[in-house]
């Protein structure tokens, strides 16, 4: 009866694909993702491991574009990533990635990412994911510490 009675009085959330129209604001980095033939399974949509690849062209452009990272001194290896499937990416859909550096440590940040579907003037979220990503020295092939000219742009991009 106690259960019951708790149970009832839990409010219910709403449903999580009308929270997932809105975009956040957060983001100041978006670029537009190129749907390929071979990106497609059988069953019509974009196969599950070729969104990581969507990441990593997103990634590459932000860190070329905004973050201007200095390949040649410092190298970025992948330690985690994770995406959160929300809606399926079809033939003929047009798509954006989102992207932002979420955190800063010495040798280690984070990316957040969302996958977006451009429908009309609106843009529904079809995966959001995340990276950790670490400053490798390539003499040592050991972590390194941020450089420090590609830490302030990102700082200042975020405003974080």
């Amino acid at each position: 009866m106690i259960f019951k009675t708790l149970w009832q009085n839990i409010s219910k959330s709403k449903d999580k694909l009308s929270e997932n129209k809105i975009i956040s604001d957060k983001f100041n980095y978006k670029t537009n993702i190129h749907l390929r033939f071979i990106d497609f399974d059988l069953m019509g949509h974009v196969n599950n491991s070729v969104y990581f690849t969507y990441l990593e062209i997103a990634r590459a452009k932000y860190w070329e574009e905004i973050v201007k990272w200095d390949w040649k001194k410092t190298g970025i290896v992948i330690a985690h990533a994770e995406l959160d499937y929300i809606l399926p990416i079809v033939m003929n859909d047009k798509i954006a990635v989102h992207v932002k550096t979420s955190r800063i440590g010495n040798t280690s940040f984070d990316l957040d990412y969302q996958i977006v579907k451009i429908v009309g003037n609106e843009e529904v979220v079809c995966s959001k994911g995340k990276t950790v990503c670490i400053a490798v020295d390539y003499t040592t092939s050991r972590p390194t510490a941020i450089p420090e000219a590609q830490k302030q742009k990102m700082l200042g991009f975020e405003q974080l």
